[in-house]
């Protein structure tokens, strides 16, 4: 089975979100940064690349977010929690444009629809319970 990892980058309480430029039917749709886990990798390492690759940032890979979420092919999408350094402005090397989103912003994007299962859960990941 094939491995899709994705970054719930959080910084002053705020998500970081990428929006698509391509494919067709996926531009202008909003997703966490990430990408494939590639043959002899761990999924950590590949969030990683893909975060220098997509970002132009270096984090921190954390615990993991919410449940697999299967994706049209057979693959899975795994989302970790992760840190960027606080002095480090992420820029939007591959996507169209990247914002941060507090909890009450998510609802509000058009997300590709296996980050949108997510939702419940990155919100959980943005205002912990008390």
């Amino acid at each position: 089975m094939k491995t899709v990892v994705g970054a719930a980058i959080v910084r002053d309480g705020k998500l970081l979100a990428q929006q698509r430029a391509w494919p067709a039917d996926a531009d202008g749709k909003w997703e966490l940064p990430g990408g494939r886990v590639e043959p002899d990798e761990s999924e950590v390492d590949a969030l990683r690349r893909e975060c220098l690759e997509e970002l132009d940032a270096a984090i921190t890979v954390r615990e993991r977010v919410g449940p697999d979420v299967p994706l049209p092919g057979g693959s899975v999408l795994r989302i970790y929690a992760a840190l960027i350094e606080p002095d480090v402005e992420p820029r939007a090397v591959e996507h169209r444009d990247l914002r941060w989103l507090s909890a009450a912003d998510l609802d509000s994007l058009d997300w590709l629809p296996a980050d949108r299962v997510l939702i419940p859960d990155l919100t959980a990941l943005l205002v912990p319970m008390l």
